[in-house]
C-alpha cells in the first residue's frame, strides 16, 4: 500500500506559477512510476504528466508540454509538478498517482491516488 499526499495548490493569477508536491509513504517509492492528473468541475479526470521510476522517461499531455515539468526525488519520496504560464483553463483539482506497471497515461492503470489539491487560476 502506498499513501500519497499532495500539497502546493492555491490561487494564482494568470501567467503565474505553482509547484505541486506529492509525498509518498508506505512502500519503496522508487518502485513506482508516478503521474499527475487533473479534474475540472464537470469534466473527466485527465492526464497531465508522468515520470518513470528512475526519472529517465517523462510524458506530458500536449497542452501542458513546455509549461509543466514533472520531476521526482527518490531520496525524499516526493514527486513534483512545476507549472508555469498558468491560465484559467488550468483550474482543477490536481491528483498524483502511483503504479508499478510501466509509465501509463491512463487513470485505469494507476493503483494509488492522493486526495488532490485545488489549483485555481484567476484571469
Amino acid at each position: 500500500q502506498v499513501q500519497l499526499v499532495e500539497s502546493g495548490g492555491g490561487l494564482v493569477q494568470a501567467g503565474g506559477s505553482l509547484r505541486l508536491s506529492c509525498a509518498a509513504s508506505g512502500r519503496t517509492f522508487s518502485n513506482y512510476a508516478m503521474a499527475w492528473f487533473r479534474q475540472a468541475p464537470g469534466k473527466e479526470r485527465e492526464f497531465v504528466a508522468a515520470i518513470s521510476r528512475s526519472s529517465s522517461t517523462t510524458y506530458y499531455a500536449s497542452s501542458m508540454k513546455g509549461r509543466f515539468t514533472i520531476s521526482r526525488d527518490n531520496a525524499k519520496n516526493t514527486v513534483y509538478l512545476q507549472m508555469n504560464s498558468l491560465s484559467p483553463e488550468d483550474t482543477a483539482v490536481y491528483y498524483c498517482a502511483a503504479t508499478v506497471s510501466g509509465v501509463p497515461l491512463s487513470t485505469r492503470l494507476y493503483s494509488y491516488w492522493g486526495q488532490g489539491t485545488q489549483v485555481t487560476v484567476s484571469s
